[in-house]
């Protein structure tokens, strides 16, 4: 299993951790063995637990130019026409998915192209299916423009679990659909901003995996 990056610190203040506690229960209560074994088992759930949150797979990515690849692992929880008032300014099909703390945490471009925008935001950790999460929370937002001038806008939306929003993206950077942005610890949200007429490829309450499952197709 290949573990990510943005995992190697808290891997290692759990392994830290994990060595601490089973040292102080050996020096402070010796000579109870089931106790020493219920920390013990405990102390691998944790370990298990943290290495499956820091995950990396390796997968290819298999879409057209004008296909909408998803941007993470999770379920679409949002499939609706909304303002879109950050930076486009215009009427958009909003999708989001909800990442759960057991799903891959990697964020993927939906869309090749350039990178026209790019915005952090410091908000609160509402959770992640709050309908103000999208505007109030911590937040990262991004814009691809594609060869063909379609700008699609997504947004890495922090919860109640997760406080660290990585985002590698920067102005002026191009974007290879598929490839890593970001990385939200511990879970929570992204959502995607597409032009109204695109054709949706997904339905509310889909699972789906990032840089494989195709969520909608532009149209020109």
């Amino acid at each position: 299993m290949t573990i990510h990056k943005e995992g190697y610190t808290s891997l290692a203040l759990c392994i830290l951790f994990i060595f601490i506690l089973n040292a102080a229960i050996h020096f402070f209560v010796p000579g109870t063995d089931w106790l020493h074994w219920t920390v013990y088992i405990l102390s691998f759930l944790l370990f298990i637990t943290i290495l499956q949150f820091f995950r990396s797979p390796s997968i290819k990515t298999v879409a057209s130019e004008n296909e909408i690849v998803c941007p993470a692992d999770g379920k679409v929880v949002v499939i609706e026409e909304t303002e879109e008032t950050e930076y486009l300014k215009d009427r958009r099909i909003q999708i989001s998915i909800f990442m759960s703390p057991i799903n891959v945490h990697v964020n993927r471009y939906p869309i090749s192209g350039v990178v026209k925008f790019f915005k952090y935001h410091p908000g609160k950790f509402l959770v992640a299916w709050h309908p103000k999460s999208s505007t109030e929370n911590e937040r990262t937002t991004v814009v691809v423009e594609t060869r063909n001038g379609v700008s699609v806008l997504f947004r890495q939306i922090a919860g109640a679990m997760a406080r660290r929003i990585v985002c590698y993206s920067k102005d002026g950077d191009n974007a290879q659909q598929g490839e890593q942005f970001g990385f939200i610890k511990f879970g929570s949200r992204v959502d995607v901003f597409l032009p109204i007429g695109s054709e949706i490829n997904v339905n509310l309450g889909d699972t789906v995996k990032g840089g494989i499952t195709i969520l909608a197709e532009l149209k020109a």
